[in-house]
């Protein structure tokens, strides 16, 4: 992940852009708007922590540029705590703000919780195609071969939870808690064996869509 990460403070530069790259993030750090501005041409970020005061420009500056870009998430770092601040900064379309003085986990907690509300977008913008099966996650709709499919939600879940694993292997336990109902209902081990059945039956093909990896769960054919 590519963070742009803008502060006019030098040390609190250095201290963070050092703890996010131990997390593995790709840091581009800045000190300015006219920096600022150069790097979103240069490069394609994922994420901008913003300083409110800046010596040339402001955060809100910067954030205007981001979002004209939609997949750009934008926390700003602010020690401003008065709430039109606030307000202003998410009306420009930021997604989370933090107070300074913060403590680093916080930061990285919501850096994380972010990036995962763009990743499920990202995800349900998508068309999945493996073989002659075809998901639209949008319309929450299933063919084959052109011919629509009709699944239950459980079994759609379960597809669903697989392509978006991008062909990596899904253990027993990573399904389970993907089908959990929101309303609570249990879904143990017995009844997934159920649905990979049901859906394995539903899929049909020649080629086993859901593939067995012994030992360690399950993964979907080609993605």
């Amino acid at each position: 992940m590519k963070v742009l990460f803008v502060e006019d403070d030098y040390s609190i530069a250095m201290g963070l852009e050092y703890s996010l790259k131990q997390e593995g993030y790709d840091v581009r750090t800045c000190h300015s708007a006219a920096e600022a501005f150069r790097a979103l041409e240069e490069e394609v970020i994922d994420i901008c922590l913003l300083d409110v005061m800046l010596p040339d420009g402001t955060g809100y500056d910067i954030c205007r540029k981001a979002k004209k870009r939609d997949e750009t998430a934008v926390i700003f770092l602010t020690a401003c705590e008065d709430e039109g601040n606030v307000v202003m900064g998410l009306d420009m379309g930021a997604d989370d703000y933090i107070t300074k003085p913060f403590r680093i986990r916080e930061l990285l907690s919501r850096m994380k919780s972010v990036l995962r509300r763009y990743q499920k977008q990202d995800s349900a913008q998508k068309v999945f195609t493996i073989g002659e099966i075809t998901i639209h996650p949008l319309q929450a709709k299933v063919y084959r071969d052109g011919q629509e499919l009709f699944l239950t939600t459980m079994e759609y879940r379960l597809l669903l939870a697989l392509a978006q694993a991008e062909g990596q292997v899904l253990t027993r336990n990573q399904l389970l808690e993907s089908l959990w109902d929101i309303g609570g209902d249990y879904v143990n081990d017995n009844t997934l064996t159920v649905y990979i059945k049901r859906l394995r039956e539903k899929l049909g093909g020649e080629n086993e869509v859901i593939q067995t990896v012994r030992g360690l769960g399950y993964r979907l054919g080609d993605v």
